[in-house]
Order: C-alpha cells, then sequence, then structure tokens
C-alpha cells in the first residue's frame, strides 16, 4: 500500500465516523481499525487527532471555496461591464449553493456530509479547528459575507449578523438532515427530491431569510 493509499484511507474512514459519531466520540483506534492500518500510521502522515480533523476538513473546504471564489470572480467580471451595478442576494446565493456546494459532488465529496460535519464544528467544542478554518479559509468567507452584506444595504450590522447564521443553521440542518428529510417526503407525499432539486428551493427560501423587512416593535 502506498503512502498516498494509506492517507486516503485513514482521511476516508475519519470523515465517515467522525459524521456519524462525532469528533469526541471517535477514537484514532475506531479509525485506523476501520481504514485497515496501524495506530502509527495516523501519527506518522498526521501528528494528532486534531490534525486529522483539520486535514478531514480541508478536503471538502479546498475546493469548496476555490469554486465559490471563482464563480464570484465571474459574477464580478460580467457586472464590470455595467459599472454601478454589484452582485445581488440572488446571485450569491445561487453562487453558494448551486456552484460552490453542488461542485463538491463532482469532486467526489459529499456535501451533505460536509455540512454534517460543519454542523459538529459549531456544536463541539473544538477551537482549533475553528482557528484553522478561519487562517486557512477565512478570506473566502469574509469575501462571500461581504458581497452579501454590500447587497444587503438596509440591513443594520447586527441584524444581518443573526439572518446570516440563520441561512446557514437552515442550510446545515436541511443538508445534513437530508436523507432522512426526503424519506418523509417519498412517506408522506409520495414525492422525490435529489440534491441539485434541493439545493434550488433552498436558494429562494435563503433569500427571503436574508431579505425579509424588519419587523417594528408594537
Amino acid at each position: 500500500m502506498s503512502q498516498l493509499d494509506t492517507v486516503n484511507r485513514i482521511l476516508d474512514a475519519a470523515e465517515v465516523l467522525f459524521a456519524e459519531r462525532g469528533f469526541t466520540e471517535t477514537s484514532l483506534r475506531t479509525i485506523t481499525s476501520t481504514a485497515g492500518v496501524n495506530l502509527a500510521a495516523v501519527n506518522y502522515h498526521f501528528g494528532s487527532k486534531k490534525e486529522l480533523i483539520q486535514a478531514v476538513f480541508e478536503r471538502f473546504l479546498t475546493p469548496f471555496t476555490e469554486s465559490l471564489d471563482q464563480e464570484l470572480s465571474r459574477r464580478q467580471a460580467q457586472l464590470a461591464e455595467s459599472p454601478g451595478e454589484q452582485l445581488q442576494v440572488d446571485d450569491l446565493l445561487q453562487s453558494l449553493y448551486r456552484v460552490a456546494l453542488a461542485g463538491l459532488a463532482k469532486e467526489g465529496r459529499d456535501p451533505k456530509r460536509f455540512m454534517g460535519l460543519l454542523g459538529l464544528a459549531y456544536t463541539q467544542s473544538q477551537g482549533h479547528l475553528r482557528r484553522f478554518i478561519v487562517s486557512r479559509y477565512g478570506a473566502s468567507y469574509r469575501r462571500f459575507a461581504g458581497e452579501l452584506a454590500n447587497a444587503l444595504p438596509q440591513v443594520d450590522p447586527v441584524t444581518f449578523y443573526w439572518r446570516l447564521y440563520f441561512m446557514l443553521g437552515a442550510t446545515i440542518f436541511s443538508l445534513s438532515s437530508f436523507d432522512a428529510i426526503e424519506a418523509i417526503l417519498r412517506e408522506d407525499f409520495g414525492a422525490e427530491s435529489s440534491l441539485e432539486e434541493t439545493l434550488a428551493r433552498l436558494a429562494p427560501a435563503a433569500a427571503a431569510m436574508l431579505t425579509a423587512p424588519e419587523s417594528k416593535d408594537p
């Protein structure tokens, strides 16, 4: 077995187990047993469990942010031909859902699993992971969030902050629970929905969440 094969087997096993059980509940011995390698291989290739967790996220976040940045640049290049215009909320969400997330599947990465792992990153104490994501991918996040804020000048910063996280929370829940939700759809409505169709439905719902008029105090 080559070193690359060993690395990929460890990452594949860790990705599945982390998504199913969580970071703290998954031991390195469980990962190496599933991957069919010895414990020394994890220490050799990754150094620690924390670095293994970061490597699992890197496999998702690198193609995701690259696709998002490329799509934002493409849209901005189009707008450069129309001075005074800016990216709209719908355009930005299409870049997020229909290009970046859907693009993960083309790279062989499961967007649903990515959302599940991202949800765990928020709910489990993994400070090292947040620092890793901010240091490595923070520029892409700030670019997207900045463009979104520019497209919503009527929304004050605190309200925008919360709406952004409402949107992210809805996205994470909907996609990480997609299989269960889709099974209920089939049982209750006799209908099916692909991931692509769900992303298409999610974009306008997220846009409405971001652009809704602010409620006034009674």
